[in-house]
């Protein structure tokens, strides 16, 4: 085998044949020609990707490889590890995309002479996008301070390298970057020159990195990347170069969940519409001045890619490998021309509109952009750090609205939010409950309510965001404009009535969880009361802030706008009465009849596994989870009977799209609809569809769930066809011609069928399907059994309905004795 070949584990092999990983430890049992483990370790051995994939083959265990598996399990098995082979792939793909020519001449040459040339042509498109590898303070060769640059002299404790001082420390091994270089002034700021540029700004702290966040790679460490390179590019002529990054990311994230706290999309595109400045209707667009944005806890810029329109984007993280990820994703997903000219950023660097710039370093010791000033800020901090820089910042001029306790780190980042916009400029972040309530940040709280920078406080339903269990809040501000009178109002919103009235009408508790959360619903009640400044009922209130200045500034939006009654006034308890009647009515109609006795039937019986293999069905596993572009049918939908979230695909005239085999679900005009990456949604029998390409529910479709050791089936209907398979579900897709699915469903619900198809080695109960057991019947039998199998769920579903509506008339009937709206007959 070649020296740094790639590698892959079993839960890789796995994903190449399309089974579970059993199969692949059965293989290596069963199987002395199964190739030999080349690395890893005795639990979790890896194996040469080609030795497999020819194992595969000639066992007849795969026809071909997909190109985005082949990609990612080069990605996840280079021997640099599978950060640094995204930052090679990520560089090549920015070169596939801006200079295509010179892409097709390199590869044209043999791996090493590729590895060698690679370097500079990478250089020049990373100069190009994010800015030169070198010391921006001091012109180069050829190159000349742009106008508008603002210079603070330094002493000569900052400019040593490797120097330290109580704002910060320099990591090992960096160099330093000097906040104030050309181009301080923000791209298109409303307060052109030095104007743009606080005059209270600190000097600059030592320990920013001065060079851009990626580096540029050697030959050496390209050479073993070259093979995944050339992959990369082959799959960015189908996809594109941006999306073929985002796949490779996104796969990398998901690997490991554990090291990245993530801004869900949903939540970012809501915070970037808050942040959306009012639209200049009197100036045409090319007149419009460059917004420009920051996000000072970038993350995996989730927030600066949410951001619609022409922009100067600015991005500080603390872990340099993943800024160097985020800096690459926002390059890939720049709308500049490729090859157009150069233009200087904001902070010396040269990029293609729009203008892109990202460093590495801890923001709150050492803010690399400490002389800009923004039109908008997006921030997503840490939660509850304590080692924040607490002792060393104690005299930082950020701190106009008083000095952070150590526990509220969160309060830090506001006030770092708050100083770097622009007079009148707006900022949102997202917050931890407590920082609205807790004591040792009151002070803090009713300062920034005094001079009217916090305009609004908005509390999200649980679910939202990580962590999942906790109600997390926006806060919305704007930066005092001197001279202009502060606002006296507050907006307080509280959308968790809004995610139980979702989860009601779906047929589960109130919140739902992350999987439930009716984010178009959420949105447009937020936005509307963010634009409006209006009280809705229910959801929104305007409070003056003289009145939220007493001994706590609580400013938790449930204190002063509770939750609705569960069904309303008096008349919404009785339509909630009218409806519980009329579903009681209806349940007593479709209580079954008295059981006729009779004796078992010994009737030949096969498995699920044997239908398979005969064609009479198909059996596929879930894998969509939540936030994609369409809805998800989850575990929990199935154990509740709630309807998939989220509006199904449909086609012109309004019928859910379904993926019949081998086809992709299109638009009008023949365009494939796709997935959260840009992969076009596929049936799971298309031929080369990759293992994870969601599987679009059609009608007929019997689901059932892989963990639990429950007895619970879902017969796919109207209301979820169109909808992705989710994770920890199993598809069974039967030939009508063969099996009736409501017959297939019936037995599948069997107490001893379930049981002896559940394996128990775990905490967990595990449900295979395929060995699962049913009888041999005619068709014309299997559909009087799916008859009866059918009313039964419909008296099922009917009993779930009065139960909801029951409980709803109960609570409400409480709520309304005690607060006075309803009166004791």
């Amino acid at each position: 085998m070649p020296e740094n070949a790639t590698e892959v584990t079993a839960a890789g092999i796995a994903r190449l044949a399309g089974v579970g990983r059993a199969a692949v430890s059965n293989w290596r049992r069963r199987h002395a020609d199964f190739p030999q483990p080349v690395g890893g370790t005795a639990a979790s051995p890896s194996f040469a990707l080609a030795d497999v994939e020819q194992w595969l083959r000639d066992q007849g265990k795969l026809a071909e490889v997909p190109l985005r598996e082949r990609v990612w399990q080069e990605v996840a098995g280079h021997p640099a590890g599978a950060a640094q082979a995204l930052v090679h792939t990520g560089c090549a793909l920015l070169l596939v995309r801006d200079r295509p020519t010179a892409w097709r001449e390199l590869t044209a040459a043999s791996d090493e002479r590729m590895a060698d040339a690679l370097p500079h042509a990478v250089d020049h498109v990373l100069t190009a996008r994010l800015g030169p590898d070198t010391p921006s303070d001091t012109p180069g060769p050829g190159r000349t301070t742009p106008p508008g640059t603002v210079r603070t002299p330094r002493t000569a404790d900052s400019t040593a390298p490797g120097s330290t001082s109580t704002l910060g420390s320099t990591t090992p091994g960096s160099t330093t970057f000097d906040a104030t270089t050309p181009g301080s002034t923000a791209p298109g700021s409303t307060a052109p020159g030095p104007a743009a540029v606080h005059p209270a700004s600190p000097p600059v702290a030592p320990g920013v990195h001065r060079a851009r966040a990626v580096r540029t790679p050697t030959a050496q460490a390209l050479l073993p990347s070259v093979p995944l390179l050339r992959a990369a590019a082959q799959l960015a002529a189908g996809i594109g170069a941006g999306q073929t990054f985002e796949f490779l990311l996104g796969r990398h994230l998901d690997a490991n969940p554990r090291q990245f706290t993530l801004t869900p999309p949903h939540l970012a595109e809501l915070m970037a519409d808050l942040a959306e400045p009012p639209k200049d209707a009197g100036r045409p667009a090319p007149d419009r001045p460059l917004r420009s944005v920051l996000d000072p806890a970038a993350g995996t810029g989730a927030l600066l890619r949410a951001v619609t329109g022409p922009a100067a984007l600015y991005a500080q993280e603390a872990d340099a490998g993943l800024a160097a990820l985020t800096a690459l994703r926002l390059a890939l997903g720049a709308e500049g021309a490729p090859g157009s000219p150069p233009s200087p950023g904001a902070d010396g660097t040269h990029s293609s509109p729009p203008s892109l710039a990202v460093r590495t370093g801890d923001t709150l010791r050492a803010d690399a952009f400490a002389r800009l000033a923004t039109d908008t800020v997006l921030c997503h901090p840490p939660f509850n750090d304590r080692n924040w820089g607490h002792d060393e910042l104690a005299y930082d001029p950020r701190w106009e609205y008083g000095f952070p306790a150590r526990v509220e780190s969160e309060l830090a980042w506001v006030q770092h939010a708050l100083a770097r916009l622009r007079d009148g400029g707006t900022a949102v972040l997202l917050m931890p409950p407590a920082a609205v309530s807790r004591r040792s940040g009151r002070r803090i709280r009713a300062d920034l309510l005094r001079r009217g920078a916090l305009r609004a406080v908005i509390a999200l339903p649980a679910g939202a965001a990580p962590p999942y269990g906790i109600p997390l809040h926006l806060w919305v501000l704007r930066r005092p404009t001197p001279g202009v009178r502060p606002g006296p109002d507050l907006l307080l919103a509280d959308t968790a009535g809004l995610a139980a009235s979702a989860g009601e009408a779906g047929g589960k508790a109130a919140g739902g969880g992350r999987d439930r959360l009716d984010w178009p619903v959420v949105r447009a009640a937020v936005l509307d009361a963010w634009r409006d400044r209006a009280d809705l009922p229910g959801v929104s209130r305007v409070v003056p802030v003289v009145e939220l200045l007493d001994d706590d500034v609580d400013l938790a939006p449930a204190r002063y706008l509770p939750r609705p009654t569960p069904g309303g006034d008096a008349r919404g308890l009785g339509e909630v009465r009218e409806r519980l009647a009329e579903t009681l009515r209806l349940t007593t109609r479709l209580t079954p009849p008295p059981a006729t006795p009779a004796v078992p039937a010994h009737r030949p019986r096969t498995t699920v596994g044997e239908l398979a293999r005969g064609g009479a069905l198909s059996l596929h596993t879930g894998n969509a989870a939540p936030g994609g572009r369409g809805p998800v049918l989850t575990e929990h939908d199935v154990l509740t009977g709630a309807d998939p979230a989220g509006t199904p695909f449909t086609d012109p005239a309004g019928t859910p799209l379904t993926s019949a085999a081998g086809t992709s679900p299109t638009d009008a005009a023949g365009t494939p609809f796709t997935d959260a990456v840009g992969t076009p949604l596929t049936g799971p029998e298309a031929p080369g569809a990759a293992p994870d390409d969601p599987v679009v529910l059609e009608p007929g479709d019997v689901v059932v769930p892989v963990l639990g050791g429950g007895t619970v089936v879902r017969v796919v209907g109207e209301r979820e066809a169109g909808a992705a398979l989710g994770r920890n579900l199993q598809l069974l897709r039967p030939d009508p011609a063969a099996l009736d699915p409501w017959f297939l469903a019936g037995f599948l619900r069997g107490t001893a069928n379930n049981r002896q198809a559940s394996s128990y080695a775990s905490t967990a109960a595990r449900l295979d399907a395929r060995r699962l057991h049913l009888p041999r019947m005619p068709l014309d039998e299997q559909r009087r059994y799916g008859e009866r199998f059918r009313e039964l769920a419909a008296f099922e579903e009917a009993l779930r309905t009065a139960e909801r509506l029951g409980g709803v008339l109960v609570q409400g009937m409480y709520d309304g004795l005690t607060d006075g709206t309803v009166t004791p007959a």
